[in-house]
């Protein structure tokens, strides 16, 4: 999905665009009440007839809900494929993140834990569900970098997302060989439930390249995925980049100018690509955001038009997955939440919402049949609220430095992707100055907190990073930063980490930096643990701990309203981050994080020192 490139549009230009194709379908649909062709295992045919799907050789009216199994815990993804097959849905949609796969330059996996997709096909073919599989290379969808892997900007001159570099392609080849052999026997031809397979993602909002999708297309084939191929855009951003790829069906993301889509696609099908049911949330936005999807749904029902809801359940960005965000110059930088409930059909712990049920009547009435009844919803608990107290200071645990001449970004200095650099050096001077901090650093003199800087500019926010040095005696500068996700929108080109600009110090550069690589990874979790009482307590940089007690084996809530900015980890699963520039502040931990007994909380705070309150909850709004 890509944000703000696309409107919002729920009932808005629907009735008119939809009605008038109305008669292109009408004749063609499958007749109401009709069983729905389910996966059996056996080879089946999927293809694009005259502006319409065909599935063996019959009208099909693709529906479908887009859900993200690395965002989802294996232990439920069955329980949440059951639930959108229970609202009416025929299809789901999933993204498959590259960088979630691929690591390190030739370093795979693709078996453990969330990350096994095939298995989550599996399940979806197992409960009579089709897949329409989007696997990149770039996805958007507000995960990291876009889905493809930081470790390309640790080269300072790639090109990504084109044909034209030598390098970024063969990173993509690695990809593909990797993952189409594991695509291939679950593809529809070979009795598998994948109808359709995605080409790119949004790319009419990044390039005009029409080359470069072709390419694409041909290692696929190349690959022994013959389609069918689809792309999906918003309709304005193809228009203007002329970058439909002939012979693929066009799916509109957020627009519902079917005529003039056609105009294009010829007489390939044209379909809702992403229709969007909720939105996404940013840190520092007054609240969750909502949307309704009704009247736009109710219309693409009555009209037969096959469609794909962004999303029907959107999981969680655990740990670093969440992706930043801004406009095509780099600035008005944002970042999205650790949750991705996305105001869903289905929450964030797989309950069903209002939403769900009134769209899950609208699917019945418009299918003229009963559905599945809804799964029951995983359990979920609170627990009494313990006091995290402090156990380890950052400060204690610094590995040994790298000497640099001038500040360069996280990834081409260590090959990190993520979490925190440290800048140090001995200054003399009143005034510093901070440009090209990404994305928050704290600063430090002789170990006295100074002040902040944020890259992401909201009205409660420091942006300036100017700060003041007093007295202007010989003393250590500690600049602390700490990033957020990579850009992941189509519009931008790369979002490197660290310190990306200059430091100044009344009005000269400052050069000749100690630095120091500090990744949010399991080694710093252990160093923690195991680290001695802080020599520093009244230092921010913290580390605290909390042990709770529960009972049941159950999903919870987090809450972290007493708390200023941080990291958060259950029993050594890194949740994610938590703000309180809200929205979000309780962050969702699964059943099968949990112990029954004690566990164990561990909290990195960049500003307090002192314990605070950590309380269960059930759900993700206060």
């Amino acid at each position: 999905m890509q944000r703000r490139q696309f409107l919002k549009l729920g009932a808005l230009g629907v009735a008119g665009s939809l009605a008038a194709d109305f008669r292109l379908h009408a004749d063609g649909l499958p007749l109401q009440g009709e069983p729905v062709p389910r996966p059996d295992g056996k080879a089946h045919r999927f293809s694009f007839g005259r502006r319409q799907f065909l599935l063996d050789g019959k009208p099909f009216q693709i529906m479908s809900g887009e859900m993200h199994p690395i965002r989802i815990p294996p232990e439920y993804w069955r329980q949440r494929i059951r639930m959108a097959k229970a609202m009416g849905l025929n299809t789901v949609s999933l993204y498959l993140m590259w960088n979630a796969y691929e690591s390190e330059p030739g370093v795979f996996d693709m078996t453990s834990g969330a990350r096994d997709f095939v298995r989550f096909i599996r399940l979806c073919a197992e409960e009579g569900m089709w897949v329409y599989l989007r696997p990149g290379p770039f996805v958007a969808a507000e995960w990291d970098f876009g889905g493809l892997p930081p470790y390309l900007l640790r080269d300072p001159s790639i090109v990504v997302r084109t044909k034209d570099d030598a390098r970024y392609m063969a990173a993509v080849r690695r990809y593909f060989d990797h993952v189409a052999p594991r695509i291939a026997p679950l593809m529809v031809a070979n009795g598998g439930p994948i109808l359709m397979l995605q080409i790119e993602n949004e790319y009419a909002s990044y390039g005009r390249d029409l080359g470069y999708l072709e390419a694409l297309r041909q290692l696929w084939l190349e690959r022994g995925i013959e389609g069918p191929f689809s792309i999906s855009d918003g309709l304005s951003q193809i228009q203007s980049t002329h970058t439909y790829l002939p012979g693929a069906a066009l799916g509109l993301d957020g627009d519902t100018d079917f005529d003039a889509a056609q105009a294009i696609a010829g007489d390939h099908p044209v379909w809702m690509g992403e229709g969007y049911p909720g939105w996404l949330s940013d840190w520092g936005d007054a609240d969750f955001q909502k949307d309704t999807f009704e009247p736009t749904l109710k219309q693409l029902l009555a009209t037969g038009r096959s469609f794909n809801l962004y999303v029907v359940h959107g999981g969680t960005n655990f740990g670093l997955t969440s992706s930043g965000g801004s406009r095509m110059d780099g600035s008005d930088f944002s970042s999205v939440t650790t949750s991705y409930d996305y105001a869903a059909p289905i929450n964030e712990h797989g309950a069903p919402t209002p939403a769900y049920h009134r769209f899950r009547g609208l699917i019945a009435q418009h299918l003229h049949r009963s559905l599945p009844e809804v799964p029951a919803t995983p359990p979920i608990a609170g627990f009494d609220t313990a006091v995290a107290e402090p156990v380890a200071s950052l400060w204690d645990l610094l590995p040994s430095p790298r000497k640099v001449r001038e500040p360069r970004s996280n990834e081409e200095l260590f090959g990190q992707n993520q979490g925190m650099v440290l800048y140090r050096k001995r200054v003399r001077g009143r005034e510093l100055q901070l440009a090209g901090v990404h994305d928050y650093a704290t600063v430090f003199a002789d170990g006295h907190y100074v002040d902040y800087v944020s890259r992401i500019d909201k009205p409660s926010l420091h942006t300036s990073g100017r700060f003041a040095l007093d007295d202007g005696n010989e003393r250590t500068l500690d600049v602390l930063i700490d990033s957020f996700g990579h850009i992941g929108f189509a519009q931008q080109r790369g979002d490197r980490k660290g310190l990306v600009g200059s430091a100044q110090l009344d009005g000269h550069a400052l050069l000749d930096w100690d630095v120091y690589s500090l990744p949010v990874d399991d080694a710093l979790l252990q160093r923690a643990r195991n680290a001695p009482a802080p020599s520093a307590p009244d230092r921010p940089g913290l580390f605290f701990r909390a042990e709770v007690v529960r009972d049941v084996e159950a999903d919870a809530y987090v809450d972290m309203s007493a708390w200023c900015k941080g990291y958060l980890w259950v029993n050594g699963h890194l949740l994610g981050r938590y703000w309180n520039l809200g929205p979000q502040q309780r962050l969702y931990c699964p059943a099968p994080w949990w112990r029954k007994g004690v566990n164990e909380i561990l909290v990195l705070d960049f500003h307090r020192t002192h314990g605070a309150p950590i309380a269960g909850a059930t759900s993700l709004h206060a």
